[in-house]
């Protein structure tokens, strides 16, 4: 190996390292979870919310072109959401403005995040992957409102 290969992978080595060190202060620091990827629950065919205490909801988010079901969600400040998407037909993107929530919708699978609302106000959801024609309308909305 000649000394620009070995200063090559030196330099790649030390990025990999720089780059694991930021993820795990990341998850650790600031609070910043890493989507999960559930493949022992089973594609769902609807969206539905499912309240289990006046503070812990369930929203099983179905992506399809080119809206996310349920489309309007309300729930009381302080409420953690436990959220679970899966994709109808082909990628969408997930991602909850004001937040670090940003997943993928993949089709025959479902993707988990925990969320923590804590301010009250409108969440808008985006889709920020081009899934076709009318991508730019595809948005849904969490209100997070004082009861």
């Amino acid at each position: 190996m000649d000394r620009a290969e070995r200063l090559a992978l030196s330099i790649a080595s030390g990025m990999l390292v720089v780059f694991l060190a930021a993820v795990i202060f990341a998850v650790a620091k600031l609070d910043i979870k890493l989507p999960t990827c559930l493949t022992s629950m089973q594609p769902f065919e609807s969206g539905e919310v499912i309240q289990h205490t006046a503070d812990r909801f369930e929203i099983h988010y179905l992506a399809m072109m080119w809206s996310f079901e349920p489309e309007e969600v309300e729930i009381p400040r302080g409420a953690t959401v436990d959220l679970y998407l899966t994709s109808e037909d082909v990628l969408h993107g997930f991602q909850i403005l004001g937040t670090n929530t940003n997943l993928m919708a993949v089709p025959g699978t479902v993707n988990y995040a925990r969320v923590h609302f804590d301010k009250p106000g409108k969440y808008r959801i985006v889709c920020h992957e081009y899934c076709g024609v009318d991508h730019q309308s595809m948005a849904a909305e969490i209100n997070v409102v004082e009861h």
